[in-house]
């Protein structure tokens, strides 16, 4: 059974347990390790995909030649990367991006289309507001005043006029 003693395990002599590159690779961490601050002991799963995509001396090369404020970000898509190549190893987060950007361009045919077919209602509307239309009636109750009986003579009321569409439009656009 191990004994902790003010945080540090008395296996590995008082000093904090290794990171988890260390401890993958089964060396010594060193105080000034440089996988220590972005791979922690209790997230070993980081280390090992970055590590079998990459390997660990790339990993090191290229956190050494950054700049410390930079390295979190690198680690971080390092890490995304390695765990897309797992998931997808021909095209790793290349292929999420590709797939991403064929949902972009659906989505984009699609709103053009719908705009499209807005602007061909708005149209429409605007036509049918503008058109003069002829109403023609023939009322069946027409009664001759002198028989109370259904005149013999139709008559015919023609009237021009614009439609309102101001209703329509409302109902159009609330629906």
């Amino acid at each position: 059974m191990k004994e902790i003693t003010g945080g540090h395990n008395k296996k590995h002599g008082g000093a904090p347990p290794p990171c988890a590159a260390c401890k993958l690779l089964r060396r010594r961490c060193a105080k000034d390790c440089v996988f220590a601050p972005y791979f922690p002991a209790d997230e070993p799963h980081k280390f090992a995909s970055v590590h079998k995509v990459f390997g660990a001396s790339n990993v090191n090369k290229m956190l050494q030649d950054l700049a410390e404020d930079q390295r979190g970000d690198a680690v971080s898509s390092m890490v995304y990367e390695a765990n897309a190549r797992v998931r997808d190893p021909v095209y790793g987060c290349v292929g999420a991006i590709s797939s991403l950007k064929q949902q972009i361009d659906l989505l984009h045919t699609q709103l053009a289309l719908a705009q499209a077919e807005v602007v061909q209602m708005r149209m429409m509307m605007h036509q049918y507001s503008n058109n003069s239309f002829t109403i023609t009636t023939s009322p069946d109750n027409n009664y001759n005043n002198s028989n109370d009986s259904p005149s013999s003579s139709r008559h015919t009321h023609s009237h021009n006029s614009r439609m309102s569409i101001f209703s329509m439009e409302d109902t159009f656009w609330s629906s």
